[in-house]
Order: C-alpha cells, then structure tokens, then sequence
C-alpha cells in the first residue's frame, strides 16, 4: 500500500508511525507499518488477533524500543515526553489483586501530573464500584471497567485502549463506549485497538485494517460504508478475509 509522506504528517497530526518493522527472533512481526491519526479522531485500530496490533501499540508507549522505522507522538519520538502525552489501557489486568480502588486512585494521583481524581472517583460512583472494594473480590469485567476508568481519568492528547470490551459481557459493552465517549476531551485522539468490529464502528471517525504486520486499508468510516454499501465489520469479513 503506497504512502503519502505529506500526508502522514502536519501540525494537527498526534500520531505518526512510518516503516515501522519489527521482529521476534527471525518472525517479522511488523512489516513496514504507516499510517497517522490526526487530532481529535476516533480511529478502529482492526484486525485479527495476533496481526501485530498490540505490538505496535507496545512500541507507541515505549513498553519496547523502535528499532526500524519512526513512531512520533505529538512530533516528538518515543520518550519520557510522549508517556505523558498517551493514555494506555493495556489488554491485561496489571493492577495488583491486593489493592482497594481507593489505594489506586492514590497511586494514580502520584504517578500522572495530569490525573483528574475527582472525575473517577464520580465514574466509580456511577458504576457502582465502592472506592474500599479490593480488586480480589471483584469479577474480570469490574477489573477492566476499574483500568478503564483510571485510563479515561486523565487529560492526555492521546488514548488508547486495547481490547476495552474484551472482557466484559455484550450488555455492558454499550455502557463502557458510552463512558470513553462521555469522557473524551474534544481536542483529543482516541486509538480502539479490537476485533469486536460491529461493537465499536458507529463511534469510529475512520478505521485502519491491519493484516500480517501491515495496514490493509485507511479510510473513513463513512466513505468506506458509502463505498461498499456495507458495515464496516462486513467489509473487513467480506472484502479482506482476515
């Protein structure tokens, strides 16, 4: 898939990722990845599992050097900087089981100069999740509404959530988007990683295909279903098999 380096990059760009490989011993895991999401978008980062999606996603927040290629956040490279810049709502639980919501929401309160305590103190009240809770005692979809929260808390210019409706069951799925909805800043970006496509496509701006490391397709959501005549989800199942 051809790329338009101006088109990548301008001054409105929050996220800029070129030719970004990647390996895994002799496995190529991303394969010469590009594409770039502009302010205050909503974009479905969509694929199959194990199509490189939460390895980049890795790469973005630093959890793993960028060795080939170049990945910016806010025209900056991947740094002490661009952490504070990104919200990250990992696939897994990386909370300790021993601790009560409010002893996160003190740790939360130290670690991020940019945490807003008294918004998820009033999301845990709307979901009805007791500040002196332990995170033991509560079921895997309560956990992840809990990182959710925390992760929506923040005031950054970039968010974004792996897998966030994974876990939970299909009645509460409209509740959560409802809440990273509510809780988005306008100014800013919000990066869907998933592969429940029909849950998350009415809130998308645009969508990018991801197959074997690199993208399919780039494309707003509206043109896409214009195009085709089709759901995004039917598009992605129909038109790439992957």
């Amino acid at each position: 898939m051809a790329i338009n380096k101006e088109e990548l990059i301008s001054e409105n760009t929050v996220l800029y990722v070129d030719q970004v490989r990647k390996s895994y011993g002799k496995k190529r895991v991303l394969k010469n990845m590009s594409f770039s999401i502009e302010k205050g978008k909503i974009v479905g980062f969509l694929g199959p599992n194990g199509c490189g999606k939460t390895t980049l996603v890795k790469l973005i927040n630093g959890l793993m050097p960028v060795t080939d290629g170049v990945i910016l956040v806010g025209g900056k490279k991947i740094g002490k900087e661009t952490k504070a810049m990104v919200s990250y709502l990992p696939e897994r639980t990386y909370l300790n089981n021993w601790m009560k919501v409010k002893d996160i929401l003190d740790f939360f309160e130290d670690l991020f100069e940019d945490f807003d305590r008294q918004r998820a103190e009033q999301m845990f009240s709307d979901m009805k999740i007791g500040l002196n809770e332990k995170l033991k005692n509560l079921s895997k979809g309560t956990k992840e509404k809990v990182q959710l929260v925390l992760v929506m808390s923040r005031q950054a210019d970039l968010y974004i959530l792996d897998e966030p409706i994974a876990g939970v069951d299909p009645a509460a799925r409209s509740y959560i988007m409802k809440t990273i909805l509510t809780n988005l800043p306008e100014e800013s970006s919000l990066l869907i990683v998933t592969h429940l496509i029909s849950d998350i496509e009415t809130i998308c701006d645009e969508v990018i295909f991801v197959n074997d490391g690199s993208v399919v397709l780039h494309e707003e959501t509206e043109a896409l279903r214009e195009k085709y005549g089709k759901s995004i989800d039917a598009i992605f199942r129909e038109e790439f098999r992957c």
